[in-house]
């Protein structure tokens, strides 16, 4: 069968194009064709700023899956063009779904992907397309007409929403996910993929049906993950006492500014402690980066993209993996830090409370409260038994529940009943 994949940024880093590349090449692996439409954006920013790192490769293949890439366009002016217009759809849409045909065409504005639209109306190789799988709501700019290709010709559409559920009683994060026009892509789809409970649920409460909706969930490849130098690792970058570390985009909303207002605590009250950060560095984060003195500065390792054996000699290194973020709907990383029997923080927010068990498998804060945060990596270092007890706990939860494998199976489900349900 053909699969046509949907995935706005198709590369290792981001946690959402590593669930479409294990899908997608172990599909391919069984035979399957399997094509993904993205584009040339490296991280998310491209999206709404100029002059950010692209990807030239328009066209390639990656172990048995084709990948195309199409530009990104923009409406002219500054980059606060795009949260400006978001804001005003969020606002637009409290007046009720009657707004989402209004909110769609606004969802298309900027950013737009023209080429892509060309590509799907006159391409003959995708006649024989079975299901189309799409992700990332608040990315709506490419599932809008996607899903209108695939209904015009009759194809499944399943889409993975990754719904960024926020903070408990707070809406500042996942009205951004759930406004009039989104919901209603989401009640339009054959089938909706979730990765908790709690996405699933919150979706139900708005009107998905839940018949249409099961847990899919993410998960790692241990024996990929393996293979870390520690030592390595240490001696590349000049350290000797604990590590936190901490992976994906420096960012607030991921909780990366709160780890390093926590570790400022941590030295200043005299605790020898190094952070690690190691993923694509956002904008804001650069700019309060630099105005960190230079002797606190020395204390972290601020590493950016990084090989995937550097980042597997990072986690065999970690004493602490901190990712206290809003707006992980899943989150791989912990995972990979498990492998590792590394202990993991996390925040009472989004998907996060589904996947660590708070005093089981990790720690979990609120989101934004650096002096529990700060609390809690002190805890960690310091009680390493109780360390170690958590990481293997968070280990054997992987093995039991987290592998691509079983992560894949249950996609794969999905896909095939789906399209024998079209075939009825």
């Amino acid at each position: 069968m053909h699969f046509l994949h949907i995935n706005q940024l198709y590369n290792r880093a981001s946690g959402a194009s590593r669930y479409f590349i294990e899908i997608g090449e172990r599909l391919a692996r069984e035979g399957h064709r399997v094509t993904v439409l993205s584009t040339d954006a490296l991280a998310l920013e491209h999206f709404w700023a100029a002059g950010k790192a692209t990807l030239a490769e328009c066209e390639a293949e990656h172990n048995g899956v084709r990948v195309l890439r199409f530009p990104v366009r923009r409406l002219p002016g500054p980059p606060l063009v795009y949260p400006v217009l978001r804001r005003l759809m969020v606002e637009i849409g409290r007046l009720g779904r009657t707004t989402a045909p209004l909110l769609r065409r606004m969802a298309t504005l900027t950013p737009r992907l023209p080429e892509m639209e060309r590509y799907l109306a006159s391409a003959p190789e995708l006649a024989d397309v079975a299901l189309v799988h799409t992700t990332n709501i608040t990315l709506d700019f490419a599932i809008v007409p996607v899903a209108r290709w695939a209904r015009q010709r009759g194809i499944p559409h399943l889409c993975t929403p990754f719904v960024h559920l926020g903070e408990p009683d707070n809406r500042q994060i996942v009205r951004y996910y759930s406004m009039p026009h989104q919901l209603a892509l989401l009640r339009a789809s054959d089938g909706v993929a979730t990765m908790t409970d709690l996405e699933r649920d919150f979706l139900a409460h708005r009107g998905v049906a839940a018949e249409r909706m099961r847990v899919v969930g993410a998960g790692v490849d241990p024996a990929e993950v393996a293979g870390g130098d520690g030592a390595r690792f240490r001696a590349a970058h000049a350290i000797s006492g604990p590590i936190v570390l901490s992976l994906g985009a420096a960012a607030f909303d991921k909780g990366t500014l709160h780890v390093l207002e926590a570790l400022r605590r941590l030295w200043a009250a005299g605790q020898d402690v190094t952070w690690v950060q190691c993923g694509p560095l956002l904008s804001h984060f650069e700019d309060h980066y630099r105005r960190l003195p230079a002797e606190e500065r020395a204390r972290t390792r601020v590493l950016g993209y990084v090989s995937d054996v550097v980042r597997r000699d990072a986690l065999a290194a970690a004493d602490v993996y901190a990712q206290p973020s809003r707006t992980d709907s899943f989150g791989i990383a912990y995972l990979e830090a498990w492998c590792y029997q590394a202990p993991v923080i996390g925040a009472r927010a989004g998907g996060v409370p589904a996947v660590i068990d708070d005093g089981v498998n990790g720690l979990l804060v609120p989101f934004g409260d650096v002096a529990a945060l700060a609390d809690a990596i002190a805890r960690l270092i310091h009680d390493r038994d109780t360390a170690r007890a958590l990481g293997a706990a968070g280990r054997a939860k992987v093995l039991r529940m987290y592998t691509w494998d079983a992560a894949y199976t249950r996609a794969r489900r999905f896909y095939f009943d789906l399209v024998s349900l079209e075939c009825v």
